[in-house]
């Protein structure tokens, strides 16, 4: 069982920048494909982005494509979503995700879930 937790979220203006963090722990993390969700009130959780097993390879919605990036750190078992220029409409919450297998990308069905972290952006 792959326990996440999100940290880093908050308040911030629009042009700003946030990194988020997702620790994990309970597996093996240098075996799991990573990803990153949001969810704005009232809308379906949407993909944000994934990044596999050896860091190599990332893939971005194009809603957030050269604004985010996605990076891991396999020794403390972590990830990260560095986001720039932040505009409003990202407000939401974040989820980080893992799942299982070495398949890339990964856009749906991940196993593991955290709890999120909140991210407001003011204009």
């Amino acid at each position: 069982q792959v326990q996440l937790v999100e940290s880093g979220g908050g308040l911030v203006q629009a042009g700003d920048s946030l990194r988020l963090s997702c620790a994990a722990s309970g597996g093996t993390f240098a075996l799991l494909t990573m990803g990153w969700f949001r969810q704005s009130p009232g809308k379906e959780r949407e993909f944000v982005g994934t990044i596999g097993w050896s860091s190599i390879s990332t893939y971005y919605a194009d809603s957030v494509m050269g604004r985010f990036t996605i990076s891991r750190d396999n020794a403390k078992n972590s990830m990260y979503l560095q986001m720039n220029n932040l505009k409003p409409e990202y407000t939401a919450f974040y989820y980080c995700a893992a799942h299982p297998s070495r398949a890339f990308p990964l856009l749906r069905g991940y196993a593991y879930w955290g709890q999120g972290t909140q991210v407001t952006v003011t204009s």
